[in-house]
């Protein structure tokens, strides 16, 4: 299992608290072109009424609440999770309790009633997730008919930027870049997010990065996967690259490929991701009640 997927280092190393991930913010905060910001982009797709039930799996250390915090309807029940108790806390911490439900939670098994959610957010977690299918499925099941699933994500060449400096510097370098290998990028999202939605529509975030410091830059790349291929004495030599790059051209542009998919539950459509598929042959013989029973006994709860 790659990292992306491996739930001991996501846990144990990557979300055991807010560090690597605030790394990876700052970045964006600092040097984005686009200063009206991803998570009041993202909360402008959402449609919710007085009164919604809201879930956000992945929550992290609550940035969206928190960057919207002029915008939560006071009448609106939120429940935010993560499976890292560690970035969880941090949530807590950020944004108390009398807005905020707060659990620990696995989005393949998620701890809650049949259709109890008005909208679901995931931002930028679904390529963590081991068993999406599983997941959709789950995320279906807790939503209300016609309730709406909000999920962002990059794609194939976001950051794209970052990666060619690591080959430039490390030419035969083990490392294959940042989003070509994830299991969950706009580039293929809609496909997996049909099996269980429809529609399913795809927005893009029109932003990129103009770096002018190498510092910010090389922790956004020790942050994730990539760190643990340098060693200390390396990580030093790749600032100073850096460094050089910048006297050279002045900035480091680097591309933000990033986007938010809308799903739709609708009443009538099944998740054709999980259904199996069963041919029943009919002879001159009754079918009998049993039989019928013993056939549909074998099929998952319509959600």
């Amino acid at each position: 299992m790659n990292n992306y997927r491996d739930q001991t280092y996501l846990l144990n190393s990557q979300y055991k608290d807010a560090t690597n991930f605030g790394a990876r913010v700052d970045l964006h905060r600092r040097f984005s072109v686009n200063k009206y910001g991803f998570y009041r982009w993202a909360f402008d797709h959402f449609k919710l009424d007085e009164g919604s039930t809201l879930l956000e799996l992945g929550c992290g250390p609550g940035g969206l609440w928190r960057s919207n915090s002029d915008r939560v309807l006071a009448n609106w029940q939120i429940t935010l999770t993560d499976f890292s108790p560690g970035m969880l806390q941090e949530a807590r911490k950020m944004l108390g309790e009398e807005r905020f439900a707060y659990e620990v939670a696995d989005a393949q098994i998620l701890p809650f009633a049949d259709a109890s959610f008005d909208a679901v957010i995931a931002n930028h977690m679904l390529y963590h997730i081991p068993d999406l299918p599983r997941a959709l499925g789950e995320i279906r099941r807790v939503l209300k008919p016609s309730g709406h699933f909000y999920a962002t994500t990059f794609g194939r060449k976001h950051m794209r930027e970052l990666d060619e400096l690591v080959w430039k510097y490390w030419p035969n370098s083990p490392w294959k870049g940042l989003g070509g290998s994830s299991p969950f990028i706009l580039e293929n999202g809609q496909e997996k997010l049909a099996l269980f939605f429809a529609p399913v529509t795809l927005d893009t975030y029109e932003d990129e990065l103009e770096v002018t410091e190498a510092e910010p830059l090389a922790a956004y790349a020790f942050s994730g996967r990539l760190g643990s291929l340098f060693t200390r004495e390396m990580r030093e030599s790749f600032i100073n690259f850096i460094r050089q790059e910048l006297a050279a051209h002045g900035t480091i542009h680097i591309t933000n490929a990033s986007g938010m998919f809308e799903a739709h539950k609708t009443q009538l459509q099944e998740p054709r991701g999980t259904l199996p598929t069963i041919i029943l042959f009919f002879t001159t013989t009754t079918l009998s009640f049993e039989n019928v029973k013993a056939v549909t006994d074998v099929l998952p709860a319509a959600r």
